[in-house]
């Protein structure tokens, strides 16, 4: 069954190049992107972990730890993170999860359907392959936003930071965001968030009546501060 959003993230204890974890207590107080890649030494994702190595930076100033996940085991982990390291130079200094039993593909809904014809792969890999998904999942330990991307397709990660910023933003503040909304651009206010009870001027009107845009809070508008809290 697919997780739904909003429920509690599963925890596991699982090894990963950085040693074994428990997954909420690895979480702490932090956001988390969680990520899972079909196998190592793969072209695609060795794109990926090397895409995402290179934005740890980002991920790091929005308080977020970011683990990955594949069907191999931990020795293969640590020899691939040496190749992608060698193509632009970004260590992979996140910790990369072994699952191989599948125990926590399983326990996430990663595998794909046992009938899938995926372009390129063998029937005997089919039933075992891991689906590229990624979970962002809330100090709470609750999921917040899910993707799942199929196997031949390479993934955004500069959409997947747009989509936490969004997540961080919005569990804040009384706040929705519109399409194509990138951090500091302007949010859309809650409809029934009253401006007379907040004593100052919340949102600006467009010709809608229900849509009220204004800045976004999270760039420190000190009179935005009274907008209600989540």
């Amino acid at each position: 069954m697919s997780l739904r959003l909003n429920t509690e993230a599963p925890n596991f204890e699982a090894d990963t190049t950085h040693g074994r974890i428990n997954f909420h207590d690895w979480i702490g107080d932090a956001w988390v992107l969680f990520f899972s890649h079909p196998k190592d030494f793969t072209p695609v994702c060795t794109t990926e972990l090397d895409s995402l190595a290179g934005l740890l930076p980002q991920f790091a100033a929005r308080n977020t730890k970011v683990i990955g996940l594949s069907a191999d085991p931990v020795s293969c982990h640590s020899e691939w993170a040496k190749d992608i390291e060698s193509v632009r130079g970004n260590p992979v200094t996140y910790p990369l999860i072994a699952d191989p039993d599948l125990v926590v593909a399983e326990l996430y809904d990663m595998l794909p359907d046992a009938t899938s014809n995926e372009p390129g792969v063998g029937s005997e890999e089919r039933e075992i392959l891991i689906i590229r998904s990624v979970f962002i999942i809330g100090p709470d330990k609750r999921i917040k936003a899910s993707l799942s991307y199929p196997f031949n397709t390479g993934r955004n990660f500069h959409e997947i930071i747009r989509l936490l910023d969004s997540c961080q933003v919005t569990a804040k503040y009384r706040v929705a965001t519109p399409a194509n909304w990138h951090h500091g651009e302007e949010v859309i206010v809650l409809p029934g968030t009253s401006s007379d009870a907040q004593n100052v001027s919340v949102g600006r009107n467009t010709s809608l009546p229900y849509v009220r845009l204004a800045p976004d809070p999270s760039f420190g508008k000190e009179w935005f501060e009274s907008l209600p809290r989540r």
